[in-house]
């Protein structure tokens, strides 16, 4: 399974490594909402989480399913434009300008990136503003996220402006909170990556290249094909005329363990890939780990994990996004509650099941990576 982008034809200077600083700051929110997916800034993420105000907390919870459960792709907006030359701002501010250059429908199904399922990344996508059997969908998955998230969703297809003039603002209001200091202190490291790679890419190739910003990335001998070694089967194109040829490689600091490829039909290509990776701790008893791992031996349990890693589930939500029967569903959660790795809580008539990545991550990074990848 792998995600690949076709970049056959494709002009060097239009595969761009650049820093991201609206990318940077979903990465930031996500770590605050899922700080044990990132035990190499957990002292960071418990102060910065125990100095925010109780309205801006209050705010950020009501849009978290932004970059908690899945990382939506307007914290990436500059790609959707169909302008090739556009690449990310400096700052903040000029990143959220490019963002309100993006269509309502374009920013109202790509922050509702959790309706679209087996859609994504292809041209069946349809608009939630538009479409009535994918509004409909939209509600529906948000209800069984919490009444909030439904809300939320509502007020986004009623009136888009109003919603995207309210998320401008919470992000600047991040900005002035602790994303200012938390950019100053890692910016000149981005871009000394970004200037890095790109040097190598001029002096060594694409090959090279893509080996040092991970192992999970290769290309084939002719360099037409990027791939990405991923738990989900996916392609994209870097040279699509109507949006314009061109690749983004977007360097985080707060990234790992995730390596994220923005594949959204009609979008430039986006790799976003960690710059960091701090060590987990801790073998297991070999009953413990025997265990778990006979539990994850199942090629289709890893793929439920892989979703489960990324935040709480419905059965239904998985037999929806793998394309199975909800009680087959049912079956593999089994194995994986039985083994300790999945929690489950009630969230009125819905049961949520999540991926304790603590205790995966006991198993080892390798996995941990994998599945959140």
């Amino acid at each position: 399974m792998s995600v690949t982008v076709h970049i056959a034809g494709l002009p060097p200077e239009r595969i761009v490594f650049s820093p991201c600083p609206l990318a940077e700051l979903g990465t930031a929110l996500h770590t605050l909402s899922e700080p044990g997916h990132h035990p190499g800034v957990h002292g960071w993420a418990t102060a910065t989480n125990a100095s925010l105000k109780q309205d801006l907390a209050d705010r950020l919870c009501e849009a978290d399913f932004l970059w908690r459960t899945t990382f939506s792709d307007i914290l990436m907006g500059f790609a959707g434009l169909r302008d090739p030359s556009v690449q990310p701002g400096a700052t903040l501010t000029e990143d959220l300008d490019l963002l309100d250059r993006l269509e309502d429908e374009e920013f109202v199904s790509a922050a509702l990136e959790f309706t679209c399922g087996m859609l994504y990344g292809t041209d069946a996508l349809r608009s939630p503003l538009t479409d009535p059997a994918m509004r409909e969908r939209s509600l529906e998955l948000a209800a069984a996220r919490g009444p909030q998230q439904r809300r939320f969703t509502e007020r986004l297809l009623d009136d888009p402006p109003a919603v995207r003039a309210w998320i401008r603002r919470l992000f600047e209001d991040c900005e002035q909170a602790f994303f200012a200091d938390t950019w100053n202190r890692v910016r000149f490291q981005l871009a000394a990556d970004a200037r890095e790679k790109t040097e190598l890419l001029r002096r060594r190739g694409l090959a090279a290249t893509l080996e040092a910003v991970s192992p999970a990335l290769s290309t084939d001998e002719t360099g037409s094909v990027i791939t990405v070694d991923k738990l989900i089967t996916a392609r994209t194109t870097a040279v699509d005329p109507a949006v314009g040829p061109g690749v983004t490689f977007v360097p985080s600091f707060h990234q790992w363990p995730h390596l994220s490829v923005l594949h959204r039909a009609g979008w430039r290509p986006v790799v976003h890939y960690p710059i960091a990776a701090p060590q987990l701790p801790g073998p297991l008893s070999v009953e413990q780990v025997k265990l778990r791992v006979e539990a994850l031996a199942h090629p289709l349990r890893m793929r439920l994990c892989r979703s489960l890693a990324r935040g709480p589930y419905t059965t239904s939500e998985l037999a929806d996004n793998d394309g199975i029967s909800a009680p087959e569903v049912s079956r593999h959660l089994a194995v994986l509650k039985k083994a300790g790795l999945i929690t489950s809580r009630r969230r009125g008539r819905y049961v949520q099941y999540q991926l304790d990545v603590k205790v995966v991550g006991r198993l080892g990074s390798d996995f941990l990576e994998t599945v959140l990848r």
